[in-house]
C-alpha cells in the first residue's frame, strides 16, 4: 500500500515514495536555499554529503558565495540554467516564499529540511505539480537508498 502523498500532514508531507523520487529521478541540480561558506551550518555539510551522492548543487544565499566549487546566486530567480530541486534551510515563516519561487522558475521538486514545515505551502506546491517533501534531510535519506 502506498501513502498518498497529495495530501498533507506527516503522513503525506515526508512520505518515503515521494522521498525515493526526488532523489532518484527528479534530477541532479539542487538548489540549496540558504548555503552559504560557513562550515557550522547544516546546509554546507548536507550540499557536500549531496554532492558526493553525484548532485550538482548551487548555493542560495543574499551573500552569493562560491560553495564546494560551485558559483552562488542571491536568489532562485537569478540562477541562469533550470533547477531540478529547491532544497530550503530556511525558516518556516519564509519557508513558503522559496516554495512560491521554486514553481516560478519551473523546478521539479521542492525539500524543506528537518523542522521546516508550511502546510499552506506544501499544497500550493504539489497543487502547481511539483513533488515535495518537509521535515525530511535529504543527507540522512539519500544513503538509505543503497
Amino acid at each position: 500500500m502506498s501513502v498518498d502523498t497529495t495530501t498533507s500532514g506527516p503522513a503525506g508531507y515526508s512520505a518515503s515514495d515521494a522521498v525515493r523520487r526526488i532523489l532518484t529521478s527528479t534530477g541532479d541540480t539542487w538548489a540549496v536555499v540558504g548555503l552559504s561558506s560557513n562550515t557550522a551550518r547544516a546546509a554546507y555539510g548536507v550540499a557536500e554529503v549531496l554532492q558526493r551522492f553525484g548532485k550538482r548543487i548551487v548555493p542560495v544565499h543574499p551573500k552569493a558565495e562560491t560553495v564546494h566549487g560551485e558559483q552562488g546566486y542571491a536568489s532562485l530567480a537569478d540562477i541562469p540554467f533550470p533547477v531540478d530541486v529547491v532544497d530550503v534551510f530556511v525558516n518556516s515563516e519564509q519557508a513558503g516564499a522559496i516554495a512560491d519561487e521554486a514553481v516560478a522558475i519551473g523546478a521539479k521538486a521542492v525539500w524543506f529540511q528537518l523542522d521546516v514545515i508550511d502546510e499552506a505551502a506544501f499544497d500550493r506546491t504539489r497543487a502547481a505539480g511539483l513533488e515535495m517533501v518537509m521535515d525530511r534531510c535529504p543527507a540522512i535519506e539519500i544513503p538509505r537508498l543503497g
